[in-house]
């Protein structure tokens, strides 16, 4: 895993140190062994997490420079990703990660314990946790990586970047119909599309976009809607 993981981030604008290697192999040992007893991932080869997860993760530095002790919200955050991979690379973060799944809150508080990390963890969906005044409006960068289409997923993570800060949609390939399809979401939501990455992840790991999305005006105070509104009659 270590191997194929140097190789995928060479070219990256982030470096790694033995020591931050080492928690990435030490994350990748517990993902698969709590993998056995819930569903966390469906990728569990030591080449393919590797790739697909951890230099996915960390493709994001190659995108956005994130200042001494940003404050960050990975929304959704799953088995961890992106959020505790970008952690790993720089532990200055502060680093908030948003799921509505408890027990995925429990490994990722493990895993954070046995890293010597420090996270928020908070289980809560998102459409309510944007409403908290001390979450709303409050982050640097707000991430999410497969959660869902854009213009859903802009409703969901808009609300908590500050003004001039950024959220990150981290998209397959492709994603071209599906980020014009959330133009006017974004509009609404006080944000502007800043750039779109495409690139191809290592060994053909397959194609990724990485949407950048700047905050340019205060979030409407009705956003985020409920979920049922957000889904059936998403913006």
């Amino acid at each position: 895993m270590k191997e194929y993981l140097i190789s995928a981030i060479d070219k990256y604008k982030i470096s790694l140190s033995d020591e931050q290697i080492n928690q990435l192999q030490g994350y990748y040992e517990m993902l698969i062994e709590w993998n056995q007893k819930m569903n966390l991932t469906a990728i569990t080869d030591p080449k393919e997490v590797a790739i697909k997860h951890f230099a996915d993760s960390l493709s994001i530095f190659n995108y956005i420079d994130l200042p001494q002790n940003a404050r960050i919200i990975d929304v959704g955050t799953g088995a961890g990703f992106p959020g505790v991979v970008i952690k790993i690379a720089r532990p200055d973060l502060e680093l908030t990660l948003l799921d509505s799944l408890k027990k995925r809150l429990v490994f990722l508080e493990s895993v954070l314990n046995k890293l010597g990390l420090s996270s928020e963890l908070i289980h809560d969906r998102a459409e309510n946790a944007a409403q908290n005044i001390d979450l709303r409006e409050g982050f640097d960068l707000a991430v999410s990586r497969a959660v869902a289409r854009m213009n859903v997923l802009s409703e969901y993570c808009l609300p908590f970047v500050r003004l001039s800060g950024h959220f990150a949609a981290m998209k397959g390939p492709d994603a071209q119909p599906e980020i014009q399809a959330a133009k006017n979401a974004i509009q609404i939501l006080g944000g502007k599309i800043f750039k779109i990455n495409e690139f191809e992840l290592y060994e053909n790991g397959g194609g990724r976009t990485i949407v950048l999305v700047e905050k340019v005006r205060p979030t409407p105070e009705k956003y985020p809607r409920n979920s049922g509104k957000i889904k059936s009659n998403p913006l």
